[in-house]
């Protein structure tokens, strides 16, 4: 895979792919409309941050690729790539357990907090791109 040049599109199985951890400056495209939402993006080297309707739904860092972004009520899934490793954040429900998979592998469940943000690190390395799902119990 690579980075999203356009730094936001939509793929043809209704999924969404941004960011570009190779820019060496800030870069955003907001308005951005997919489904019937309005998508805002933010992406360089050092963050990738993604907004839906004004409100907060992925950031990493460092910056990343990120592509076939999917989110149901029940499921995240996407693939992500970068330089390094990365530390990634995602808006869910408050207060929920979730099971967490990198490359198809059960790594455990994690519960969000009090505002809904997972947290979980993934390890990346020379643009290698893994597989995330998480799956709400």
């Amino acid at each position: 895979m690579a980075v999203v040049k356009e730094l936001i599109r939509a793929e043809q199985d209704g999924s969404l792919s941004f960011g570009n951890y190779e820019l060496g400056e800030k870069s955003k495209v907001s308005d951005f409309e997919h489904e019937g939402d309005l998508y805002k993006v933010k992406t360089f080297n050092e963050i990738t941050k993604l907004e839906r309707n004004g409100m907060f739904v992925y950031e990493s860092v460092p910056g990343t690729a990120v592509h076939n972004f999917k989110a149901t009520d029940r499921v995240v899934s996407f693939c992500v790539e970068a330089v390094g490793d990365a530390q990634i954040t995602l808006e869910l429900e408050a207060e929920k357990e979730y099971k967490v998979f990198i490359n198809d592998i059960n790594v455990g469940k994690m519960k969000t907090n009090l505002g809904g943000k997972l947290p979980l690190s993934v390890e990346l390395g020379n643009n290698e791109t893994v597989k995330v799902k998480i799956e709400k119990l």
